[in-house]
């Protein structure tokens, strides 16, 4: 579950019934290309390909459409993880591509959406954005490194699902919406990467008091 408890509090962000049921619901179109034997990285690459488009969207003001591509794209990125573990097609390769593009991505699609705002005349919106973005790569840097060093950093409140299934409904609701979760993520992305942070910290103070015991 995703979960704040620094400060020994609890905020679901995205309950995990609904990710269950959102699992649930892709698995027949997960296990067909499972049958057609497509290469997981094909789905990587439609999910950033069409990013971009939804990028574009974005930056010529067609909110709404932008919004459904990015869910859409959102879903890609599902599939490739599901396929690959299922028809037991796991690499490293894979890995590695898989997050390169996904932090592309995000880049892509926030450049979208400041250029809209620019373009709007709504620069506090714009700024929002930077923070947004700011935080987004920090959350999946911080994991990244910490997984390098040995330690488990799954934990966070404003993960990579979380973020797309804001701006993707936030978009297609209103553009207040929008704005609304772009402010979420540019303050819960950087509190997640803090709190990922503080997760590794005290992994690593438990592994000591543990050698001293």
């Amino acid at each position: 579950m995703a979960a704040f408890k620094i400060f020994k509090m609890e905020i679901d962000i995205l309950p995990e019934g609904i990710k269950e049921w959102y699992l649930r619901l892709v698995q027949p179109v997960v296990d067909f290309f499972i049958k057609l034997e497509l290469n997981p990285n094909f789905f990587t690459t439609i999910g950033f390909i069409l990013t971009i488009v939804a990028s574009v969207l974005f930056a010529t003001g067609n909110i709404r459409w932008a919004g459904a591509i990015i869910l859409l794209a959102g879903t890609f990125d599902i599939v490739d993880g599901k396929v690959a573990r299922l028809s037991n097609r796991v690499t490293k390769f894979g890995a590695l591509y898989d997050s390169t593009l996904d932090r592309y991505a995000e880049v892509i699609m926030f450049f979208g959406l400041a250029f809209f705002f620019v373009e709007q005349d709504m620069y506090i919106r714009s700024i929002t954005v930077s923070f947004a973005l700011g935080g987004s790569i920090m959350v999946s840097y911080v994991r990244a490194r910490a997984e390098a060093l040995g330690f488990e950093c799954k934990v966070g409140i404003m993960q990579r699902p979380e973020r797309i299934v804001y701006i993707g409904f936030g978009a297609i609701f209103h553009l207040y919406a929008l704005s609304f979760a772009l402010f979420m993520i540019a303050i819960f992305a950087n509190i997640t990467a803090v709190q990922r942070i503080y997760h590794v910290w005290k992994q690593e103070n438990e592994k000591k008091e543990a050698k001293k015991i």
